[in-house]
């Protein structure tokens, strides 16, 4: 098994878990749409439904950590980062992930766990509300989305060091982008030819292609 091979099983690891944590939305959304209507429909508020929709909208935002990072979504300020060579970038990518990252992923990790474990200890229920729902397992969520960010942020540490010695990128695996729904678009419409549909969609995957290499660190594959 080599190193990309490697790089991929992590950030499939994480692509499956931030896509598995996606469908929380769903619940998040039918919770608050019934609070709704029983709120200012019926007149019957539920107290829990606060609890609850904190909950699953935490457990989304953590578990989506690593999938983030795996395809280098997370915010950054790349004004001169997208101008710099792979290797600058690496270099400055490694430093910071050894001096910032790795130690602030590791106190989360650790604070999480014993957080979590006195939680379950004390079979920990929501305060907020009168009688409110449990939620030992929702604090489970800090230790177990602070692991898959720390696999994550090793496969990129390595990605860094692959990137120094070849001054290439290593690949990324490809998901739905932003760029695919456009071209879903342009293939689906009438009012475009075929001759210019094509051109267009070549013009869009350049620019998306320019973006990913210059401010992506490394070109996205299957």
């Amino acid at each position: 098994m080599n190193v990309q091979q490697i790089l991929h099983i992590v950030d499939g690891i994480s692509t499956w878990v931030g896509k598995a944590a996606a469908w929380l939305v769903i619940g998040l959304m039918t919770l608050v749409c019934v609070e709704v209507f029983k709120r200012y429909i019926m007149n019957m508020p539920t107290a829990w439904i606060f609890d609850a929709s904190n909950m699953f909208y935490g457990s989304l935002f953590m578990l989506a950590g690593a999938y983030t990072l795996a395809q280098n979504a997370h915010v950054r300020g790349d004004f001169l980062y997208s101008s710099m060579r792979p290797r600058t970038q690496a270099s400055l990518d490694l430093v910071l992930y050894i001096v910032f990252f790795l130690p602030g992923i590791m106190a989360l990790i650790y604070a999480g766990y014993d957080y979590a474990a006195l939680s379950w200890r004390i079979g920990e229920h929501s305060t907020v509300t009168a009688n409110g729902p449990p939620i030992y397992h929702f604090k489970a969520v800090i230790p177990i989305a602070g692991a898959l960010v720390m696999l994550q942020g090793l496969a990129e540490i390595l990605r860094c060091v692959v990137c120094l010695k070849t001054g290439v990128w290593p690949s990324r695996l490809k998901d739905v982008s932003e760029i695919d729904v456009v071209e879903e678009q342009l293939a689906h419409s009438e009012y475009v030819d075929e001759e210019t549909r094509k051109t267009a969609i070549a013009r869009a995957q350049q620019i998306d292609e320019t973006a990913r290499q210059r401010g992506m660190g490394g070109d996205l594959q299957t």
